[in-house]
């Protein structure tokens, strides 16, 4: 199962590892929800999620503080003997030497931060849920288009790259060209991101390999994005019947959700850098309640309606 470094993960939020004889390196969390044991605590386990991060905030801290040592002890000592990735004690909040001397003995992690509670779990879950999500790779070229995330796809050699070259020279701004990593964060959002091997470079057919972000500056690059869009550039066939009043969403599906798309057919002349660039503004316009084919066609009803 894939899963998240610790030490990556503590030095993401710069965290301080109380338990400094533990290696980070070597532990991984694997889900991206939290456990905040005050349950566990007063000795219930039953459904514990010991394979969460566990969060200690001020009032798990504050009960802890408030019982007898003896039953302090027997409630650490409990929680303690479960496997865990690590614990997060909040709000600057250091536990005291004897719960640090049973976390070393049974090999839990424990960071602190001086971040809030509620602050630092909506963080952990937001990264959590982003490097854990599901990932596909797929050949294609991501930009962004107006803040539109445009995932444009074809056959090699079709003109991906250079459509998003002329789209770059226009204002807007490359994610990745030919391989597209895409994670679901949630059912009703994907994000297209580049590997790190070929972040920010684009392959054009007779020139070789390019940098954006050293030709054109950091302004034309983003490291990722969300995938609004999908174009499919295709070879123009006479005999095939293409939309021409866009009343009827088409729609492609990645790891089971569903992006609009549209079939772009090519023939000489067509720009199509402009012609991406209205099918961004257009879906983004669709969102906002406004659909150009829907009003067209309620003009020609209420002309008709005129005439009869």
């Amino acid at each position: 199962m894939k899963g998240v470094n610790v030490q990556w993960f503590a030095d993401l939020f710069h965290m301080k590892n109380l338990t400094s004889e533990i290696d980070l390196s070597v532990r991984e969390i694997t889900v991206s929800e939290i456990n905040r044991p005050a349950l566990q605590f007063c000795g219930y386990f039953e459904h514990f999620a010991n394979e969460r991060v566990q969060i200690v905030g001020m009032v798990e801290y504050a009960y802890l503080e408030s019982l007898e040592p003896d039953k302090r002890k027997k409630a650490i000592e409990e929680f303690l003997a479960h496997d865990m990735p690590c614990m997060i004690f909040c709000r600057g909040l250091i536990p005291a030497e004897d719960f640090i001397s049973l976390a070393l003995k049974n090999n839990v992690a424990v960071l602190s931060t001086s971040h809030k509670t509620s602050s630092i779990t909506a963080e952990i879950i937001r990264v959590l849920n982003e490097e854990l999500a599901p990932c596909i790779s797929i050949h294609g070229v991501l930009v962004d288009v107006y803040g539109e995330g445009l995932l444009i796809m074809g056959e090699s050699g079709i003109g991906k790259s250079e459509t998003a070259l002329e789209l770059i020279r226009r204002g807007h701004r490359l994610v990745t060209d030919d391989v597209v990593e895409i994670r679901k964060i949630n059912e009703r959002t994907l994000i297209g991101t580049s590997p790190d091997i070929t972040r920010y470079f684009i392959e054009l057919r007779g020139i070789g390999i390019i940098d954006v972000k050293a030709l054109y500056g950091v302004e034309c690059v983003k490291e990722k994005q969300s995938i609004d869009l999908v174009i499919k550039l295709e070879d123009w066939k006479k005999d095939n019947e293409y939309d021409r009043m866009g009343l009827e969403q088409e729609y492609t599906e990645f790891l089971g959700t569903k992006v609009v798309c549209h079939s772009l057919p090519i023939r000489p002349g067509r720009n199509l850098a402009l012609i991406c660039e209205a099918a961004a503004v257009n879906h983004r316009q669709k969102k906002m309640g406004y659909n150009a084919a829907k009003e067209l066609c309620r003009r020609v009803q209420e002309n008709l309606a005129k005439d009869s």
